[in-house]
């Protein structure tokens, strides 16, 4: 109970303002727009930046870690893709944004906030070794395999060009690539530099979950509960299962395993209601299931870190 109280319902508390000040008027859609744009084309891409600028490479990408984490996450990609399409009857492009609802899962606004409450700061090395690969390793997955289904199948230089450019556009790819130039180069950031780096990244959580909820807020119960409970299903528990399991057999240190299962276990991000947007396939779906499942995540993420050792 004390994890409930203390670490979860705080970062929830906030997400709840958000909603709360949309619903209720206090703060436009537009200003919402603006926040998000903020946070994720900016704040959150410094926060990624100077995380990987000062990582502990050799340390902190632990191959049992990050195969563990994602073979969960592609499992869940791939339980999707097929369950949408034969168990729900779904045609292959809902599919796809099914399978990447499955497989994108909220690692940054709520796996690290969620888990520097839970363990402290200094918890964070293994998440963000998680998600130093993790929008290029999803859109990757997600964009190849809906460019290759949209193509029928015939995979090409221009569809690798669009694979590309997807996902190098995207402002935390950026962020994380000049994080490993910065490292692998050992250049020293200028202080001035870094003091401003560093009044960013304090901005860029509470700002992004604020925003979470007054993007949620929009967000309407919509389209097939069956598959937004399968979605629910695999993102909120089959993925952390998984990473649970493979973690206990490669024998992954504890530390490694908390970043590793916690981050697994969190609602699909609202990165999944942006790819479906991206192609106009299954968006009340994806909509929905990052509603419910950050609603049910409260209750989950607190079975979780009971769990856990």
């Amino acid at each position: 109970m004390q994890a409930l109280i203390g670490v979860i319902l705080p970062v929830f508390l906030v997400i709840g303002f958000g909603y709360l000040a949309v619903w209720r008027g206090w703060f436009s859609p537009a200003g919402v727009d603006g926040l998000m744009r903020f946070t994720q084309n900016f704040a959150i891409p410094c926060l990624l930046f100077t995380a990987i600028a000062r990582l502990d490479l050799g340390q902190s990408f632990d191959w049992r870690l990050l195969v563990s984490f994602y073979t969960g996450a592609l499992s869940g990609f791939v339980l999707g893709l097929f369950g949408a399409r034969y168990l729900f009857r779904r045609d292959w492009e809902d599919a796809v944004v099914i399978g990447f609802c499955c497989l994108f899962s909220n690692s940054v606004l709520l796996g690290l906030a969620l888990t520097e409450r839970a363990y402290g700061t200094d918890a964070l090395e293994a998440n963000y070794a998680i998600v130093a690969l993790h929008s290029p390793f999803c859109y990757g997955v997600g964009i190849s395999v809906m460019e290759v289904v949209r193509a029928r199948g015939r995979m090409g230089v221009a569809v690798a060009g669009r694979v590309l450019k997807a996902m190098f556009s995207n402002a935390l790819i950026l962020g994380i690539g000049a994080g490993f130039a910065v490292n692998l180069s050992g250049l020293p950031l200028p202080g001035v530099l870094d003091d401003a780096l560093d009044m960013m990244v304090r901005a860029a959580l509470p700002a992004a979950i604020f925003g979470m909820g007054g993007v949620l807020a929009s967000y309407r119960a919509e389209g097939d509960l069956r598959v937004v409970l399968y979605i629910c299903l695999i993102s909120l528990a089959v993925h952390p299962m998984i990473t649970r399991g493979l973690g206990l057999a490669f024998a992954l240190p504890v530390e490694a395993t908390r970043s590793a299962v916690l981050t697994a276990a969190m609602a699909p991000g609202v990165n999944a209601y942006i790819f479906a947007s991206l192609y106009g396939r299954a968006t009340r779906v994806a909509a929905t299931s990052v509603l419910v499942a950050t609603a049910l995540t409260v209750v989950t993420a607190w079975l979780w870190l009971g769990i856990l050792p």
